[in-house]
């Protein structure tokens, strides 16, 4: 299904409601998506005999699937529009189907220009799921202009060779050591930040949609986060309560990590609750005002793209070792959820 510039494998999704006789499907859409939710409604319905129920929720990734809750209400099968699987997850208690958002747009011109400002001939290609499957193409035009591209294979929680998640940049890291600077082809700014801080590697951004390139705003963007996250410990050096916050998201669970920083925290007279959430919203944790400063075991955006909304500071487990003198400022890392 070609739709709003994406190319939308529904079509597997209606072979495998047919071949298993699916009557009741649950719909999971991404916010950028939503205005198209009744072409995919029409589109499943005409070709199935099955009814389809729209997940109201916000969809923010992979880690944001349907799991348990919808078994109440006999839901046969599950379609997330707009996302690759977490391949180390594969236990679902409704089947699962992942269809992703494939970006058809033409990204020969946005690479060219980005090209001047890539730093030495080792090119580390990185995308997100809408634009991996153009790395391929990528590589060829930078071979065409001399240099030498790698795309880098990540770790369980990666399906397709250069895929970043927001929190997993293990693609990138895994080849750090033998490129020179990366190219991100994709939209927004988290991932290709994310990228920056988690490699230290210089980054250029290409956005296929705007035409942009982006080097020295990313660099910009970088020191301005850093300072919030300083200033975010900087505020929580006083913090006797914690909040530890476990995210319920399958995709995004951290419990594990969750008990040892209660234990260390523990073995520092500190007092510490954990506290498990699905949606996580400034209104959610303003009730608990005895809380000094929460950490953030689930998705790594919550602490940092949503730090100005909290009035608590919220760190994540590197800025909390950071905070108890176990790691320098130097040591800086941006959090990821690695196997």
């Amino acid at each position: 299904m070609k739709i709003a510039g994406y190319n939308i494998n529904l079509e597997k999704a209606v072979k495998t409601i047919k071949e298993n006789d699916y009557k009741r499907v649950v719909l999971q859409v991404p916010d950028g998506l939503i205005s198209h939710l009744s072409e995919f409604i029409e589109f499943l319905e005409n070709k199935t005999d099955s009814s389809v129920i729209v997940s109201a929720d916000s969809c923010f990734g992979a880690c944001d699937f349907i799991n348990s809750e919808f078994i109440n209400i006999d839901i046969d099968f599950v379609i997330q529009i707009g996302h690759t699987p977490i391949p180390s997850i594969e236990d679902f208690q409704i089947p699962t189907l992942f269809a992703n958002a494939r970006s058809d747009l033409e990204i020969t011109k946005v690479i060219e220009k980005a090209m001047p400002f890539l730093k030495g001939k080792k090119v580390g290609l990185i995308s997100t799921a809408q634009h991996v499957h153009m790395l391929d193409n990528a590589s060829k035009i930078l071979v065409k202009n001399k240099f030498e591209p790698i795309i880098g294979k990540g770790d369980v929680r990666i399906q397709v060779k250069g895929q970043i998640l927001g929190c997993n940049f293990s693609a990138a890291t895994s080849i750090v050591d033998k490129i020179d600077s990366f190219l991100f082809i994709g939209s927004g700014n988290f991932h290709p930040l994310g990228l920056l801080l988690s490699t230290k590697k210089p980054v250029i951004a290409c956005d296929p949609y705007s035409n942009e390139v982006k080097a020295k705003e990313l660099d910009d963007l970088k020191d301005i986060i850093l300072r919030q996250r300083y200033g975010a410990i900087a505020r929580s050096k006083d913090a006797q309560v914690f909040g530890i916050l476990v995210g319920l998201k399958r995709g995004q669970q951290r419990i594990e990590q969750a008990y040892k920083i209660k234990d260390m925290l523990d073995s520092r007279q500190k007092q510490s609750y954990i506290f498990a959430l699905n949606h996580f919203s400034p209104s959610a944790l303003e009730s608990f005002r005895d809380i000094d400063c929460f950490i953030s075991t689930a998705c790594p955006r919550i602490a940092i793209d949503d730090y100005m909304q909290y009035k608590v500071p919220i760190i994540t487990p590197v800025e909390l070792d950071i905070l108890l003198g176990l790691k320098k400022w130097a040591d800086y890392q941006f959090d990821e959820i690695l196997p």
